[in-house]
């Protein structure tokens, strides 16, 4: 083991460096494809190409474990080398500690269906602070690090290839407190600070309220973009809340541009493999029988929103109402934006009939459009793209719909 340690440590300096340039180019992937994953202008325009940028981040996540391991085998020389210099040794440490918090988090995340709902929610807290802290301290590294800005006397390793005159007496040329060098660092934190800094401290808002119960809600209710007249009355308990008020932050997603209904383009229709089609407007759908359910939502990407109270019409009543056919084996709902779709079996269905409900109501007040209104469907055993927002059409069918995110590499099996 020592005459591999030996080995592995020759030509120590230029590893060093290597190792440095490979983990910057891995930061710098994981990055942007981390971006476009949490970005819902990205989500819509990609599609399918999603999933592969999914699959990317995760392997080069899983992958950023190898310079590491490298790292810490050549450690022991490094650290003896930087000693009496503490900031030094603590970027060793801030930044290994942001490597290993990254690929933890990340691991459970990628692992949500084994790790269940509360462990990845709170990953995905996790990864999102340490990359709100991490990026900007990498990135302010990266640049003070480079050659122009990095005193002489502090570059404790060298490639072998400096010049001679990178070496002549640094000591002996102290420079003053405050340098141009100083400056610009100085000047590259601020800017990094007021860049990053108002999305960090939105999003921190927002995380910590959602962990004592309040989130966005309301401002999405406030900025609802549907006009429908007249809204549902909430039943008794719904207001107040039976679940005590929902807790978690929603994340909009959409694969579309996000539709607003008003009475008159708005109806609901159940078709298909039916003895009865049904078709109601807006004015005759709020006069239907409703009942509440309190469930938690868990979305695919690792967050969750706990003790959401639903009012709505369920799915069983419906499709009683209807009549479904001997030959019907699935039901396919549609989104009103003209491009979802997804699809149950009966046999999914029967398993947890008396939850799946057709929603109008949020903790007492009307679903806003960025959350799927006027109505959308809940489906609570399974994870949340099963879950379809803007819902108009039930339709009821013999053979099996693949639906859009199915299509893309998610499981027809949703189960939380």
């Amino acid at each position: 083991m020592a005459k591999l340690l030996d080995r592995l440590r020759q030509g120590y300096g230029r590893k060093l460096v290597m190792l440095h340039a490979w983990n910057g180019w891995i930061v710098v992937a994981l990055a942007v494809t981390g971006l476009i994953l949490l970005g819902g202008f990205w989500r819509g325009l990609l599609g399918e190409g999603r999933v592969w940028i999914k699959w990317i981040h995760t392997v080069v996540g899983l992958g950023s474990l190898v310079p590491v391991i490298y790292y810490l085998l050549l450690a022991g020389k490094h650290w003896k080398q930087l000693r009496g210099k503490p900031w030094q040794r603590f970027n060793v440490f801030a930044v290994l500690a942001l490597l290993l918090g990254w690929l933890a988090s990340g691991v459970l995340l990628w692992q949500f269906k084994a790790v269940g709902p509360q462990w990845s929610n709170a990953a995905l807290t996790v990864h999102d602070l340490l990359t709100w802290i991490g990026l900007p301290y990498i990135i302010y590294h990266s640049i003070t690090r480079t050659q122009w800005l990095k005193e002489p006397n502090r570059r404790t390793v060298s490639s072998g290839r400096q010049s001679a005159s990178n070496d002549l007496h640094p000591a002996a040329m102290p420079e003053p407190f405050y340098t141009r060098r100083t400056f610009i660092r100085g000047s590259i934190a601020a800017g990094l600070a007021v860049l990053i800094g108002p999305s960090f401290l939105r999003w921190l808002g927002q995380s910590i309220g959602s962990s004592i119960g309040g989130n966005s809600l309301e401002k999405l209710i406030e900025n609802d973009s549907n006009h429908m007249v007249p809204a549902p009355q909430p039943l008794a308990a719904s207001s107040p809340p039976i679940g005590g008020g929902s807790t978690g932050q929603f994340r909009v997603y959409t694969v579309t541009p996000i539709p607003s209904f008003d009475n008159n383009n708005w109806s609901f229709t159940v078709d298909g493999l039916v003895e009865k089609k049904l078709r109601w407007t807006w004015d005759q759908f709020v006069k239907l029988k409703r009942t509440v359910q309190v469930s938690d939502f868990h979305c695919v990407t690792g967050w969750s929103v706990y003790h959401n109270t639903w009012e709505g019409i369920p799915l069983r009543t419906i499709l009683a109402e209807a009549g479904v056919k001997a030959e019907a084996k699935y039901i396919k709902f549609y989104s009103g934006d003209g491009v979802y779709t997804d699809a149950l079996s009966l046999e999914q269905v029967q398993e947890q009939m008396s939850d799946v409900l057709i929603a109008v109501m949020h903790d007492g007040k009307p679903i806003p459009s960025d959350l799927g209104g006027p109505v959308r469907l809940i489906v609570p055993a399974m994870y949340a793209y099963k879950s379809v927002k803007w819902l108009v059409r039930i339709e009821l069918i013999a053979d099996n719909h693949v639906g859009y995110w199915e299509q893309r590499g998610y499981s027809n099996d949703a189960w939380v």
